[in-house]
């Protein structure tokens, strides 16, 4: 009896199914039209691997079981970086186009529609991403996919993504105080010299003349 109740346990599934569109979709034939179902499926295990399976049937169940089948068969492994990815990378599939960053720990998944899904089920807790071409669900899934393939999860190239934010400090007056650089500094010394030499020529020169201009006098008076 125990190990008929242990067999009536359900398992859980080695991996997660999230529907991710259904559409109803039509074909045009010699006699009319066909109508079916096509579905896009995304499955993960939420520790790194992911895949995306679209398929068309009579009816909505036998898609959904014929696009996982082919989520499954078209897995990747994504090289995260703890809960995070390791540099940001832009893609493009048709015309959607993606941006994927990474994010501090508690920054969560700042993404939305198919992005959002797929970030979940792959693990990752904490990125960023945007979608700036197309609003196709099925394109912006197979360019996030894309993407998070190219990864290799190293660790130095994090540091300079994931840089510390700056506080600007107020300053009271609207004067702004630039550096002196090293070939300014030697340039206004050097102007400083010039005009000390010149300054000096012109006090000697002034003085000589005082001198000649007293002796002349001294001469007239003494004849």
């Amino acid at each position: 009896m125990a190990n008929k109740r242990f067999n009536r346990r359900k398992r859980k599934p080695e991996f997660d199914q999230k529907l991710l569109n259904l559409a109803r979709v039509v074909r045009v034939v010699k006699g009319g039209r066909r109508f079916s179902f096509r579905a896009t499926m995304i499955i993960g295990n939420r520790k790194g691997k992911i895949g995306l399976g679209v398929a068309k049937g009579n009816d909505v169940a036998s898609a959904i079981n014929k696009a996982v089948e082919a989520a499954k068969k078209s897995m990747i492994i994504v090289k995260r970086l703890d809960s995070t990815i390791s540099y940001r990378v832009d893609e493009r599939f048709c015309g959607a186009q993606i941006i994927i960053k990474p994010a501090k720990e508690g920054k969560g998944i700042v993404a939305g529609g198919a992005m959002r899904l797929i970030f979940e089920l792959a693990g990752i807790r904490n990125i960023t991403a945007k979608s700036l071409g197309s609003s196709n669900k099925i394109n912006i899934a197979k360019a996030t996919l894309k993407a998070l393939n190219q990864l290799d999860g190293k660790k130095n190239e994090v540091s300079q993504n994931l840089k510390k934010p700056t506080i600007k400090t107020k300053t009271t007056s609207n004067t702004k105080v630039t550096p002196i650089k090293k070939s300014e500094k030697n340039s206004s010394v050097g102007v400083e010299k010039k005009i000390e030499k010149k300054v000096t020529k012109k006090t000697a020169s002034k003085k000589a003349i005082n001198k000649n201009t007293d002796k002349k006098t001294l001469k007239k008076v003494t004849k």
